[in-house]
């Protein structure tokens, strides 16, 4: 292989979700992971002072994590993506502990929330392509012993993710209705990350 094509396929996720490693990896994408260490709390809040959306967090989030590993993998493409989940103004974030993902699966029982859910492509700490997505899903309601029970089942893995659910799994069961796409859902716009990296050469056309 050239050195001009190495360098094309060479594809770092700058993310710890396994979701989105899996995804790509499943989909054929060559990549390694190297997670970025952003203060993500931080970057939050300053934004909320300014009045961002939702959508404009997770963009910003998601090119903040894609700089920091580029700047160190400068003929890599580096993906960064995020996800906040947003009900009725209130971001979300992944609950850590039992008690706090009940409290956020009461929060949104029976309500309506959007998914923006953002990626980044970056080379050499340039931004190369990025895309936003929004998915919308509504949890039927429910009570306090259905919480209990479906933390119970589903596990500590549900407290890694926002919503305290992961909709390929027991989270189905939490929902009404769902209007978006499948992937962006478990956060990842996979098929438009897919064409742009064929574009890239990553990928046969």
């Amino acid at each position: 292989m050239s050195e001009s094509g190495a360098r094309e396929s060479t594809v770092i996720l700058a993310s710890a979700s396994r979701t989105r490693q899996e995804m790509l990896r499943g989909a054929g994408v060559p990549v390694t992971v190297e997670p970025a260490h952003v203060d993500e709390d931080g970057v939050k809040a300053a934004l909320r002072a300014d009045s961002a959306s939702a959508a404009q967090a997770a963009e910003t989030l998601a090119e903040l994590k894609a700089a920091r590993i580029s700047a160190k993998h400068g003929t890599a493409l580096v993906i960064g993506a995020d996800q906040i989940l947003d009900c009725d103004g209130r971001w979300f974030d992944k609950p850590g502990d039992r008690a706090t993902a009940a409290a956020h699966l009461h929060a949104l029982s029976g309500k309506r929330h959007t998914l923006a859910t953002s990626v980044c492509v970056m080379r050499g700490g340039h931004r190369l392509w990025h895309h936003n997505e929004a998915a919308h899903l509504t949890m039927r309601p429910f009570g306090d012993a259905f919480i209990a029970g479906y933390l119970a089942a589903a596990g500590d893995e549900v407290l890694g993710a926002v919503g305290a659910y992961r909709l390929e799994d027991l989270g189905a069961q939490l929902f009404a209705r769902i209007e978006g796409d499948f992937f962006t859902i478990l956060g990842l716009p996979l098929l438009p990350v897919l064409e742009n990296l064929r574009g890239h050469g990553v990928l046969p056309r």
